[in-house]
């Protein structure tokens, strides 16, 4: 094809172009000018409708509503089909997406990476009517929650329109700021100003905008059986600070966080398109959120997946102090072992030696922090990862160390999504510059916290003595896939004769 062709191709293309817009424009003032009539037309057509209905015109969508402009495309709902019963949505249409620069939609601006919180801008998801057309985040509050909040509002037990009031919520310590906050490529995964949210931005909440805390920082006091035994058994001192009473009951500082995704940050740190990031997004939770496909200038996303909690024993001023000690635990959460005790893995219990060492460095003058992770089976599921058990102790030839991530990869299709690049963001945050003792044994979480600035001085295995017999397997497999370190490796041919317990060894 030669270049004339081709100029001639751009140039209609062009022209193209510049028609569609010029009937785009004629298209919003046509809009504007014909509402009031569109509306009378409208009651006039459906009178004993009890909400409001949408005229679809070329794409564009003409609405009555009192507090919302123009918004495309959406469809209205149907009134109750009980008697005399209204739709809680009465005077509300179903919004299906938005797109930049429409009519009526102006996001807060939101500079992410900024470390004066006013300049940086609140994260502003809801879909409340104050707050919707100046929305600056895609998905909703609460994580994997905001679907038990539907279930609420449905139920009738909720208001939709329902304003938290945030009196005497605030942290009960002070977490940062720290340098690292102020960096766009340290915190990508959640809001680093997410738990004073209600301070920085008062006057915004105090005008009706729906903006909320996705970081709680509380105290509280734990008792763990295990930590009762390590106390009468001496291994741990009852300080009165840390360590209360011969009953093992420990003071400590808690947080909880919510994920809130900044999209550009969360693809350079898997080295992937930010534009695949989002079609993937979009497609592997069923098209749930169109405006990660419909809206690239909103660059915030709070995905429906479970965050994580941070534990801290001892000053939490310390964590941050390059001058104290510090030993850490980061653990991805296993509920089979870590609350009932299954000893398949050991989860559970490198979890409580984690958690009696950062004991021990709170005691000494330092602190000590476990981070707790909802990434169940490995961020594969609790269906999956018992589908697996089954799996494996069905095998021919038994449940053996050579076969263990094989059968997680004949279901899961892989054999691990925990995919650590995002974990270290949570110790940014903290403050932490340096890690004196790693309680982990995982290659991929060591590589991932070192790759993202911080040193690990000293990484500590679990003892052997704790781990559970069945469990032998799992630390096996991994020490001589690499996964693991601190262990001896073993050929092809020993893996083979490492077995976990059969099903019809135990008694039912």
């Amino acid at each position: 094809m030669s270049d004339a062709v081709l100029h001639k191709i751009l140039e209609s293309i062009e022209a193209l172009k510049k028609d569609q817009e010029s009937l785009a424009v004629k298209l919003d003032s046509f809009q504007a000018q014909n509402k009031e009539e569109l509306k009378k037309l409208q009651e006039k057509l459906n009178p004993t409708t009890s909400i409001s209905k949408t005229t679809v015109i070329a794409n564009k969508v003409i609405v009555d509503e009192k507090e919302t402009e123009e918004l495309q495309p959406r469809a209205s709902l149907e009134p109750s089909s009980e008697p005399n019963k209204q739709s809680i949505y009465s005077d509300r249409l179903i919004i299906l997406t938005t797109y930049p620069d429409q009519f009526g939609i102006k996001p807060i601006s939101l500079k992410w990476g900024e470390l004066d919180p006013i300049v940086r801008g609140p994260i502003v998801a809801s879909r409340h009517p104050k707050s919707i057309k100046i929305r600056n985040a895609i998905g909703a509050y609460g994580g994997s929650y905001c679907v038990y909040r539907a279930l609420a509002v449905a139920m009738g037990a909720l208001d939709p329109n329902h304003l938290p009031d945030f009196k005497n919520t605030e942290p009960t310590v002070e977490i940062g700021p720290h340098p690292q906050w102020g960096n766009p490529d340290k915190i990508v995964s959640f809001d680093p100003f997410g738990h004073i949210a209600t301070t920085c931005f008062a006057n915004q909440i105090s005008q009706g905008i729906d903006i909320r805390p996705t970081i709680a920082i509380t105290r509280a006091h734990m008792k763990l059986a295990e930590i009762e035994n390590s106390v009468k058994e001496g291994r741990l001192q009852i300080d009165g600070k840390v360590v209360l009473n011969d009953t093992g009951e420990l003071n400590v500082v808690k947080a909880a966080v919510e994920p809130v995704w900044y999209l550009p940050g969360v693809a350079a740190r898997f080295g992937i398109d930010e534009g695949l990031l989002r079609r993937a997004l979009f497609e592997d939770t069923g098209g749930m959120y169109p405006e990660l496909v419909t809206r690239p200038d909103l660059k915030v996303f709070l995905p429906p997946i479970g965050g994580l909690s941070v534990y801290i024993f001892g000053n939490p001023k310390n964590v941050s102090d390059a001058s104290k000690k510090l030993t850490v635990r980061v653990h991805d959460e296993c509920n089979g072992s870590d609350v009932f005790g299954s000893d398949i893995c050991t989860c559970r219990p490198y979890l409580i030696f984690g958690m009696e060492e950062c004991v021990k460095e709170a005691q000494n003058g330092g602190s000590g922090v476990i981070v707790y992770f909802r990434k169940e089976g490995r961020a594969l599921g609790e269906v999956t990862k018992y589908l697996v058990y089954n799996a494996r102790k069905r095998s021919t030839g038994g449940d053996t160390a050579d076969n263990y991530f094989l059968r997680t990869e004949n279901v899961a299709g892989v054999k691990d999504m925990r995919f650590q690049a995002l974990m270290p963001d949570v110790l940014h945050w903290l403050g932490i510059t340096k890690i004196d003792r790693m309680m982990s044994m995982s290659n991929m979480k060591y590589e991932a916290i070192v790759g993202s600035g911080i040193a690990i001085h000293e990484r500590i295995p679990i003892p052997d003595e704790l781990i559970p017999p069945d469990s032998r397997v799992e630390i096996d497999a991994k020490i001589a896939d690499g996964y693991f370190s601190g262990g001896k490796i073993l050929s092809k041919e020993e893996l083979t004769k490492v077995r976990g317990r059969e099903w019809d060894d135990i008694q039912h």
